[in-house]
Formats: structure tokens, C-alpha cells, sequence
């Protein structure tokens, strides 16, 4: 298998393994295994009477659910496997030097870190800024596996025509950036609510129900660290909070649509930029469909984890259009 097809695979792969992260934050079996990397001390969950009597034993807080233990359990055995050909990518492309050595050590450095973060994310009982730093981990490394993917797969364009680019098209770059900026800031307060468990707090569109505006406790809100408790499952910040962080996402999402119509309307008018431009315009009408589904379904588990893909699709779909921009000669 040549390098490109493996990195295609591991894609694959990357995308299961954000879905099942999605799936098993969402059914709330984040904690299924109370220890890290086994659970309840094993490298299966326990199965027989006796196991699970032993292991309710050594964790009293926590009594085993089979079905939350294998999701996790699940969720890391395919992420460990991730790793696994996130390794031998990074060797082969070291071997290789068919592109810089800098992308695949970083992105297996990522995957050294995100492993840290689903430890801390057990051991630290959930704690919300490390379960959004993990959600982001696991975009940044989807992420970075299509820049390496589009790196091996589409040869470098003559220098002259790179030279055009840059000349001619420095307010699309410009626009493209900032809209990628915007779409991971939207990103992290898509973690931080869902982290925060303050997906269902606004059950309104399109901002949220009651004079919202009078309620907003924005340092509750953005409390990083949320000192002072054990366990952070099901969330700890009172209604204001929850409230204020729904609200930002919301006005964050139409700050964002915005962003990406005056890219869409950019891009649309260069010939070689219009499926770009239909990619994202795709994307983000999906997401916009999902997020409102979302609200007026009273977040479905399958709608959720849509949207959680959603919104790694958006991500790739506008840092596609930044290389696209930056890497290609675009003419009227």
C-alpha cells in the first residue's frame, strides 16, 4: 500500500474515531471505565457476576454499565488503533521525504497528546475544558491527516503560477484565514457547550426563550478551570452559566454563517474556486440544518453526533478552500 492510499485509510478511520468520541460523550458514558487505559482494571470489560462483583468492589463510586464501559472501552481500542498507523505513517513519510518531515511528526506528537488528554479526561472526572481540548485534539488531527493526504496526493504547482497567486489574490487569502479562524473558534464553543452539558438550556430560536438578555453571567460562563469539585459529570454551572455559553454558540454560529456566505460569494467568482465554494456552502447549510434540528428535536442522540461531524466536515471543507487559495493559481 503506497503512502497516500494508508493515509486515506487512516482518514477513515480518524472520522470513526471522532464519531465514536461523539456517540460515547453524548450517551454520557464518558466514565463508563472509571480508570485509564483498562477498565475497572482489565483490559475487557467485566463480564462474569464475580468480575463485576470485584470490580464494584474496588470502585464503589462507580458501579459497572456494560453497555457505557464497552463504549468507551470500544472508543479506545479504535483510537489506539489510530495511533498504531499514525506511527507507521510517520516512518514511512520520514523514509520517504516525499513531503517535509515537520506535518507527520507533528501530527504524531498530536496523537502522544491527545492519548494524554483521554487520560486526564478519566481522571479528571470530566472536567470541561479538558474534554473540549480533547474534542479539538481529535479536529486538529483529522485536520492535519487531509493536509498531509493533499500534500502527497496533489503535486506542487510551478513557482510562477504560486508568484500569481499571491500577488493577485491577497484579500481572498485574507478572507479565507479569517474565516478559518472563525470556524475553529466556533469549533471550541460547540466543545465548551456540549462539555458543559448546556446543549438543552435554550429550547427557543433563535436566540434562546424568555428575556435571555438580562440573565447573561459571562465569568460564570468562561470559568476555565471550575475549581472546587470532584466529579464534573452532568456539569456543575448553575442556569445563567449554561444559558450564556448556549447563547454565545448561537450568536457564534450566525457570526459564522456570515463569515463562510462572504467566502462562498468570494470564491464564487473565480472559475477555479466554484466547487470549493459548493463544498462549503454544502457543509455549512447541513450544520445550520443539524443545529436547528438539534433545538427542535431536543437533541436526538444520531442528530447530535451529526452535528459533532458536521462540524469537523466544516473545518476541513474551509481549511480545503485556505490551500486551495494559497497552492493553486486562481484565475478569473
Amino acid at each position: 500500500m503506497s503512502t497516500t492510499n494508508l493515509v486515506r485509510f487512516t482518514l477513515y478511520l480518524a472520522v470513526v474515531v471522532i464519531a465514536l468520541g461523539a456517540y460515547t460523550r453524548l450517551s454520557d458514558a464518558g466514565l463508563g471505565c472509571p480508570d485509564w487505559p483498562g477498565c475497572y482494571g482489565k483490559i475487557l470489560v467485566p463480564q462474569s457476576q464475580e468480575d463485576i462483583a470485584v470490580a464494584n468492589q474496588a470502585y464503589p463510586e462507580r458501579a459497572v454499565e456494560p453497555y457505557k464501559a464497552w463504549l468507551e472501552m470500544i472508543h479506545r481500542y479504535v483510537a489506539g488503533s489510530l495511533g498504531v498507523l499514525i506511527a507507521w505513517i510517520t516512518v514511512r513519510c520520514w523514509k520517504e521525504r516525499t513531503v517535509s518531515r515537520v506535518l507527520p511528526t507533528f501530527i504524531a506528537g498530536l496523537v502522544i497528546f491527545q492519548a494524554l488528554l483521554g487520560m486526564w479526561t478519566v481522571t479528571l472526572k470530566l472536567l470541561p475544558v479538558i474534554v473540549m481540548a480533547h474534542l479539538l485534539g481529535g479536529f486538529t488531527l483529522l485536520a492535519s491527516l487531509f493536509l498531509l493526504y493533499w500534500k502527497l496526493s496533489h503535486p506542487p504547482v510551478p513557482h510562477g503560477l504560486q508568484r500569481l497567486t499571491g500577488e493577485s489574490n491577497h484579500g481572498l487569502k485574507s478572507i479565507a484565514a479569517i474565516a478559518l479562524v472563525i470556524v475553529i473558534l466556533q469549533v471550541m464553543l460547540g466543545g465548551w457547550t456540549s462539555s458543559n452539558y448546556a446543549a438543552l438550556v435554550c429550547t427557543r430560536l433563535p436566540i434562546c426563550e424568555g428575556q435571555w438578555w438580562t440573565m447573561l453571567d459571562f465569568s460564570g460562563a468562561f470559568d476555565w478551570l471550575q475549581a472546587g469539585h470532584d466529579n464534573y459529570e452532568f456539569g456543575v454551572l448553575g442556569y445563567e452559566s449554561r444559558m450564556t455559553i448556549h447563547v454565545v454558540h448561537r450568536i457564534g454560529a450566525m457570526v459564522t454563517t456570515l463569515c463562510l456566505v462572504l467566502l462562498i460569494a468570494k470564491c464564487w467568482r473565480w472559475s477555479s474556486l466554484k466547487s470549493e465554494a459548493m463544498l462549503v456552502a454544502l457543509v455549512l447549510t447541513l450544520q445550520l440544518c443539524l443545529g436547528i434540528a438539534n433545538v427542535v428535536f431536543h437533541l436526538p442522540l444520531w442528530v447530535a453526533v451529526a452535528h459533532n461531524l458536521g462540524a469537523a466536515s466544516l473545518l476541513v471543507a474551509v481549511l480545503y478552500t485556505n490551500y486551495r487559495i494559497w497552492t493553486t493559481a486562481v484565475r478569473d
